[in-house]
Parts: C-alpha cells; sequence; structure tokens
C-alpha cells in the first residue's frame, strides 16, 4: 500500500524534473510576416513613454505619459500624429501606439539627419529634468520590434535587448548633478533575407542608442565626440534651444523572422528561478502526498471503526459504552453529520462569490493554456488582455451555472436576487474601483488612463454579453436537480464546543492561506516585475506549473483543515473553508506592501495610491480564486466521507 501511494509523486517528480525546456513555452510568431525591397519605407511608430527602473535602481513613478505630451515638446509628422489601431488589451495595459516623424527606408543608411528644433522654457525643463531623474524611457515600434538597448547580463554573460532606452541620463560622477536631455538617436535595424528571395527583406532587430549633444548653430555633426551634452536650463525665465537628430544604420543579421523575440525575452538569473521553482514543487508535493496519506489512512481508519461499531448489538455487550466512547473521542467527526449540512450563514453571499471563482478558475486555466500554446505571443501586443476580457465574458455562463447550482443545494430561495447578484456583484466591485485608479491617471494626464469610449465598451461587453450569460447559466442551474446531502439535517443545532488555538479562525486562516502562497511566491516576484518595470513576461510554462502546485496545495490543506474542525465536532465548514484558502490572498497583498518598500520609491501620493489600490484589486480576485478552490475541495470531501459511513 506504501508504494501506491507515493507512486503518483514520484511520477508526478520525475515529469516536473523532465520540462527544463517546456517551462519557459514556446511561442507562435502571431502575425504574419512583412517583407520589404530595398528603398521600401519601413513604419516607427512612438508608444508611450513609461518609468523603469533609474539609476538606483528603484522605480520612482506608475505614471506613463504620451509620447506627444506638450511639455516634451518632441518632434511631430507633417500634418500632425495619427494613432496605430489598437486591441482591447493594449489600451488596457497603457499602449498608445501613435505616427513618428522618423524616415526609415530599407537598407538605406542615414547620417546627422534633423528632425526639428524645441525651445524649451523653465516649466518643461523642470517635467522633463524631472521625468529623467525618475528613470522614464522612450518606447519605439518598428516593424512590430520594440527598439530597445544592448545590454550584457553580468551574471549569465549572455546579451540581450532591453525593450525602451532612456530619455536622459544623469550624471555619474556627481548624483546632484545636471541630467542630460537625449536628443539624437542612433537606429540600428537589423534585417534578415528570406531564403531564396533576396530581394524579400524582414526586420528582425531594432537597437537604438541615445546621446546627448549641444549642438552650436547648424553645425550638426553627431559623431564628433567632443561635443558636450545638453542640460535643459530651469533658472527663471531661461530657454533652452534643442535640436533633434537622428541616424539609420542597416545591418544583415542571420536571425531568423520565427525568432527574432528570442533575443528580448531573457531570465535574468535562471539558475536561482529555476532552483527556487523546484525547491518549492518539492516542498508542496511532499506536503500534499503526506496530508493526503495521513488523512485516508485515518479516514479508512475511522470509517472502519463506525461502520463496525454499526454492525455490533451494543445492548447484547458488557462495557461497550467504552468502545463507543472510544471511538467517538478518537474521531468525532461523526457526531456531526447531522449538523454538517446545515444551511451556513449568508447563503446567498457565498454562493455569489462561488460562481465568481468557478469562472476565474476556468478563465485562468484556459488563458495559461492559450499561452503555454504560443497564442498569446509578445508581437500580439495585448493579446494576453484581450484573450482574458474575452474569456471571461463568455464563461459567465458557468459562474451562473455555478452559483445557481450551489444557492439551490444550501436551499437558498431568493433565486431572483442570486441571479441578478451573479454578474453584477464582483464584477462591479472591480469595475468600480478600475474607475476610481484611473481618475487619479485621469487626472494626472498620464497615457495610461483607460478612454472613457474604452469605458463604455467594456460596460457594454458586460451588459450585452455578459449578464445574458450568467442569466442563463442561473437559469440552467436552478433548473438542475440540487446536490444532496448523504445525510439528513437535524432540526436543532448541535452544540459547538470550544476550539483549540489552531482551530480558531483567524490561526487556522493564517495557517491555510501560507502554504498555497509559498506555491506561488517565486513566480509572483517575476510577475510584478513584469507588470511594474515594464519587461516581457512569457515564462508560461513555469507560470503553468506553479498554478498546478498552487491549486493541490489549496485542497490539500483546506481539507485537512476541515477534517481536523469536524473532528472538534465544529461544522461550520463552509465559510471556514473559503476564508482559510482564500487567506493566500492576504500574504499576496502582503507581500506587495513589501515589494512596494523594497523596490519602489513613489514619492507622490497619486502614484501609491494606484499602486496599492491595483494591488489589492488582483489580490481580491485572487481571494475569490482559491476560497472557491478551497470550498469546492472541502465540499467534494464532506461528501465523500458521510456518503462512506452507515448512519441509523
Amino acid at each position: 500500500m506504501k508504494s501506491k501511494t507515493f507512486a503518483p509523486s514520484w511520477a508526478l517528480c520525475s515529469a516536473l524534473l523532465a520540462l527544463p525546456q517546456l517551462s519557459a513555452a514556446f511561442y507562435l510568431p502571431g502575425v504574419a510576416p512583412t517583407s520589404y525591397k530595398q528603398g521600401d519605407k519601413v513604419p516607427l511608430y512612438v508608444n508611450s513613454i513609461k518609468p523603469v527602473a533609474a539609476q538606483d535602481a528603484l522605480l520612482h513613478s506608475v505614471m506613463s505619459y504620451d509620447y506627444y505630451n506638450e511639455r516634451f515638446q518632441f518632434c511631430q509628422p507633417e500634418g500632425g500624429p495619427s494613432y496605430v489601431s489598437e486591441s482591447l488589451g493594449s489600451i488596457l495595459f497603457g499602449d498608445r501606439i501613435m505616427t513618428s516623424p522618423f524616415e526609415l527606408n530599407m537598407m538605406k543608411n542615414e547620417t546627422c539627419k534633423k528632425l526639428c528644433s524645441s525651445k524649451y522654457d523653465t516649466q518643461s525643463a523642470h517635467f522633463v529634468n524631472k521625468r529623467i531623474m525618475q528613470g522614464y524611457a522612450l518606447n519605439w515600434l518598428v516593424d512590430g520590434l520594440p527598439a530597445g538597448q544592448h545590454l550584457l547580463d553580468d551574471l549569465t554573460g549572455t546579451t540581450f535587448y532591453s525593450p525602451g532606452f532612456a530619455m536622459g541620463t544623469i550624471s555619474t560622477t556627481d548624483p546632484d548633478g545636471p541630467t542630460f536631455f537625449n536628443n539624437h538617436y542612433d537606429i540600428v535595424i537589423e534585417y534578415h533575407k528570406v531564403n531564396g528571395k533576396e530581394d524579400q527583406l524582414r526586420v528582425v532587430g531594432v537597437i537604438v542608442q541615445p546621446a546627448s549633444k549641444a549642438y552650436k548653430g547648424d553645425n550638426l555633426d553627431c559623431n564628433d565626440n567632443g561635443t558636450p551634452p545638453i542640460v535643459l536650463q530651469e533658472n527663471e525665465g531661461s530657454e533652452t534651444q534643442v535640436t533633434f537628430t537622428y541616424s539609420v544604420y542597416w545591418t544583415e543579421s542571420p536571425t531568423a523572422w520565427a525568432t527574432r523575440w528570442d533575443k528580448y525575452l531573457h531570465v535574468f538569473d535562471p539558475k536561482i528561478h529555476w532552483f527556487s521553482l523546484v525547491n518549492s514543487a518539492v516542498v508542496v508535493i511532499f506536503l500534499t502526498v503526506t496530508v493526503t496519506s495521513v488523512l485516508f489512512r485515518a479516514l479508512k481508519k475511522d470509517i472502519a471503526r463506525y461502520n463496525r461499531l454499526d454492525q455490533i448489538n451494543l445492548e447484547d455487550l458488557s462495557g461497550t459504552s467504552a468502545l463507543e466512547d472510544g471511538v467517538q473521542e478518537d474521531s468525532g467527526w461523526k457526531l456531526v453529520h447531522g449538523d454538517v449540512f446545515r444551511t451556513p450563514s449568508h447563503p446567498l453571499l457565498l454562493s455569489v462569490f462561488l460562481g465568481n471563482g468557478a469562472q476565474l478558475f476556468v478563465m485562468t486555466g484556459f488563458t495559461i493554456c492559450f499561452a503555454l500554446l504560443g497564442f498569446l505571443s509578445p508581437s500580439n501586443r495585448g493579446s494576453l488582455g484581450t484573450i482574458m476580457i474575452i474569456l471571461y465574458t463568455l464563461l459567465s455562463f458557468i459562474g451562473g451555472y455555478v452559483s445557481a447550482r450551489v444557492y439551490k443545494s444550501m436551499g437558498g430561495e431568493k433565486w431572483k436576487l442570486n441571479i441578478g447578484l451573479t454578474p453584477l456583484l464582483i464584477p462591479g466591485i472591480v469595475f468600480s474601483t478600475f474607475f476610481f485608479l484611473n481618475l487619479f491617471l485621469w487626472a494626472n494626464g498620464a497615457a495610461g488612463a483607460v478612454p472613457f469610449t474604452t469605458m463604455l465598451v467594456i460596460i457594454g461587453i458586460w451588459f450585452i454579453i455578459s449578464i445574458p450569460l450568467s442569466f442563463s447559466g442561473s437559469w440552467l442551474g436552478f433548473r438542475a436537480s440540487a446536490v444532496e446531502p448523504p445525510v439528513r439535517t437535524n432540526q436543532i443545532p448541535r452544540q459547538i464546543p470550544p476550539a483549540t488555538t489552531y482551530l480558531k479562525p483567524i490561526p487556522s486562516m493564517l495557517l491555510v492561506g501560507i502554504l498555497p502562497f509559498g506555491a506561488i511566491f517565486v513566480e509572483l516576484y517575476f510577475i510584478m516585475s513584469s507588470i511594474w518595470f515594464s519587461k516581457i513576461y512569457y515564462m508560461f510554462g513555469f507560470l503553468f506549473l506553479c498554478y498546478g502546485l498552487m491549486i493541490i496545495t489549496c485542497a490539500a490543506v483546506t481539507v485537512l483543515m476541515v477534517y481536523f474542525l469536524l473532528c472538534a465536532e465544529n461544522y461550520h465548514w463552509q465559510w471556514r473553508s473559503f476564508l482559510a484558502a482564500g487567506m493566500s490572498a492576504g500574504y499576496i497583498f502582503a507581500n506587495a506592501l513589501i515589494y512596494l518598500l523594497s523596490k519602489l520609491s513613489l514619492g507622490g501620493l497619486s502614484g501609491t495610491v494606484l499602486y496599492i489600490g491595483y494591488s489589492a484589486l488582483l489580490s481580491f480576485l485572487f481571494f475569490i480564486l482559491t476560497g472557491s478552490i478551497g470550498f469546492f475541495s472541502s465540499w467534494w470531501f464532506v461528501q465523500k466521507i458521510y456518503s462512506s459511513i452507515k448512519i441509523d
């Protein structure tokens, strides 16, 4: 029996160790390649200006700005810039892609080409200098590829392209010295010839090397290394004349178009990443197998003794009350069989939470699987956000069905309220919070502020598609038969004895919640860095493994807590299982606050409110997700054990 218990765990361990090549997930190019001929115009688009880590390795702002914000005074194309069409997810993630005045022609080098000249007054100079000190970066796109800088990872010795490049620099010798504004750009574009078709050329890499040059008059010698850097003067009444120039260099590259993103998808410190993930996986698997085997052995023993006790005619035995007391004292979960399926308090709210939790669970699983199969390529900007919105909308049917079925099984009578609250309560809280945080972005003139028309589109999707699907799911859920309990419920509730310390609500929540958080802690760090430091996240293989480990851990430890709770003759397991498993969201929020103190240095109130608000919103959704996992696993467990014993 021992080998049977541990065989699946060793198989799972072997599978985990055999997945190093798959863990990073592969990606499909996602868009059809564009081929150019020599001399063809290659468009260069500009995106919003976003903050990245400054020279002190801290993030000093979470606000992004439009590239053509009047205070930056960047050169505009003739007739003014125009927006490039974007996906819904791209807009929600803060992309604002527009046309530019840069002229790029395939295989045609340009040197020191003038764009325009701008004058910066005191206010504009102060605004730009502050953005430079905060580490803001320019983001350009050439043929869908982000223009970046060529960097070297000192730890691994590998080179990679980092999307975006600095708006300016700060003196390395004097931290309190002047800031230098980059007004010249050396654009190096790598191209690849299609095999067998020498006249078809494709862009496979873009590097921008910015520089600060204080040109004198019409002498635009950008190759003169003796040209001093330009400093925007902030003195009262002063103006600084800035001339923008750029050079274009085309170089042939052996990189094929299908693998051109590989240079951008860099893993920092992969050995530590692997070690941490494998360590977490081994700990989680060992914990889960231990919990499962101990629990099954104890239950098997309990069920056998209970059923054997029922077969004995206690009236013909002398002194058998000790046997009965011994069984009850050894494991008291049978004593509450008449109360364990009693309707919990606030069944309507619990059923609404569980319906939305099931919807989130399926949506997250589908999204990770799509990403794992390569359908969410980084070349499709915003595809992750778009597919999540589409899936959540279409899966409203599942949310309505689960909520209605659970509510009916709990004996709920306010079915109309259940049908209405399921698609309105949780999405309403999320949308209201998102709208409130968006007001701060609007007030600061940030590019990340979602336009009002996009808000109307989201509301339209919500009310025209999501709510009707949820209503239809609820209708089917209420028409389906309720999940019948295997035992009858007594009319009079049983008195619950005082609980030990670790079974009280707060301690049990803290103990149960920390284990699912431990399963995703490593990957959570990389996701946080991707969100706030504008890095490309593509390691969906690791995320898939962590998601699976989190589900297993969440279910196992919640079931164990419910077992101890029932043994202590406490039958209020419904809300306890939901809240205990959902407590992992509390650890995620606490981790976000630690991340705020250690990795971020947000000086203003708006940035802090935005960071805490978005972190709280994500933690709330994770609370609903993990709480639902804990409840349904506990419900299955309770149904299973009480259907295995004979009740007179």
